[in-house]
């Protein structure tokens, strides 16, 4: 189980550094090493949830700007809406 936790993590922190715009990568990068390995299960099941919004929508959201579609309420969404990078 360790092990299968250890390789998500893994995928997340590639997935946050290599996005495809500099700024997605820096924010989305620095967020995961921020708050990574103090996340259960579940939150790394919101964070996967997270990256897989494309860098638009998610660079809208976390400036307060108009989305595309609609965010969940959830622990995730909340941390990274409110991470001072």
């Amino acid at each position: 189980m360790t092990d299968d936790i250890e390789q998500i993590k893994k995928k997340i922190i590639y997935r946050s550094n290599y996005r495809g715009t500099k700024e997605m990568d820096k924010l989305l990068g620095a967020f995961t090493r921020k708050y990574l390995n103090q996340l259960n299960m579940e939150d790394l099941n919101q964070l996967i949830k997270l990256l897989e919004i494309d860098d638009n929508n998610l660079y809208n959201f976390y400036n307060d700007l108009d989305t595309d579609i609609q965010f969940e309420d959830n622990k995730i969404n909340k941390l990274f809406k409110n991470f001072k990078y």
